[in-house]
């Protein structure tokens, strides 16, 4: 069985099946899209869309209004999960302010005990919109929250049901506890160049990190001393995430030996590298940094150094 349920809904205890292992929920941040199906009139389960485009900004909305996994409530990562950008000062998509994260976790139903399912409709990479939702929700304490395996291209692949509209679920209250030990700054990362006692991850493309096909932001390059391994390559050719002892080995081999609290991930703007942070926890690793920020607050800064190619 992929999963039990506690008797008379005092207590529920879910199990999932995963790569030939049997782990608690609270251990698990992916789910396939049959355990979610599983449990989509659960009360305790809150399932939330995070699907986005940088080039319309409102097709992931209108998306969401023509159709989506029922229960979902919408997330927009510029109006919800990110603050207003401040020229010269930002990147693209800077953290908010934890009372304003925490107001939008309240209104879309998110607690305690409540396990919370993320999902967007990224081409081929399943969750790089919606890993900063789950990145959010961790850094602010909630570890109950999982990405749905496959997305939404999975679940209609699937023939799974569907609704259309606006869904909302009742309040609750989001108390936050913000976990430092998550969040990095560009500060760190200068201190960490200085003292070579970290490993900063570039989670772009292999062509942006070296400065070529540079489309979304004015400087191209990367961090000095940067180390490329691109998002991406998590997932196997089905759109899927790769089985846990692959990613394992995969990210063995990239952080060579230093603590994964000791690395910093970083992408365009804070989002996407949090993928690599869910592969990495997934893999059983265990949890690194996230430079929100990212290249484009990086490159806001003139006495930033930068660098291209390999080097």
């Amino acid at each position: 069985m992929p999963f039990s349920l506690g008797a008379f809904g005092y207590v529920t205890v879910v199990r999932v099946q995963l790569n030939d292992r049997i782990l608690p929920m609270s251990q698990t941040v992916i789910i396939s899209t049959k355990i979610l199906n599983n449990h989509l009139t659960d009360p305790d389960w809150v399932v939330l869309d995070c699907r986005f485009s940088l080039a319309a900004t409102d097709r992931g909305r209108q998306s969401y209004l023509q159709s989506h996994i029922p229960g979902a409530s919408y997330v927009h990562l510029d109006e919800d999960l990110s603050a207003p950008v401040i020229a010269g000062q930002t990147g693209r998509h800077p953290l908010p302010l934890v009372d304003h994260l925490a107001e939008k976790f309240s209104t879309w139903g998110i607690g305690q005990g409540v396990q919370v399912v993320v999902y967007d409709d990224y081409p081929g990479a399943s969750g790089a919109i919606a890993a900063r939702l789950w990145w959010s929700l961790r850094y602010l304490g909630h570890d109950d929250v999982v990405l749905l395996d496959g997305g939404w291209a999975q679940w209609v692949n699937e023939v799974r049901p569907v609704m259309s509209g606006q869904e909302t679920r009742s309040r609750k209250q989001f108390a936050p506890h913000p976990r430092a030990e998550l969040l990095a700054t560009s500060f760190e990362i200068e201190r960490m160049q200085s003292k070579k006692d970290g490993l900063v991850i570039d989670s772009r493309s292999h062509d942006r990190y070296r400065g070529e096909n540079e489309t979304i932001d004015p400087v191209a390059g990367h961090i000095p001393g940067a180390i490329s391994a691109p998002f991406t390559d998590n997932y196997g050719p089905d759109g899927l995430f790769l089985p846990a002892q692959k990613l394992n080995e995969r990210f063995t081999n990239i952080l060579g030996g230093v603590p994964p609290e000791r690395a910093i991930f970083y992408c365009g703007s804070g989002v996407t590298a949090g993928v690599n942070m869910i592969a990495l926890v997934h893999a059983g690793i265990g949890e690194a940094k996230l430079y929100v920020g990212s290249w484009s607050e990086w490159i806001a800064d003139p006495r930033h150094p930068v660098s291209t190619g390999l080097g």
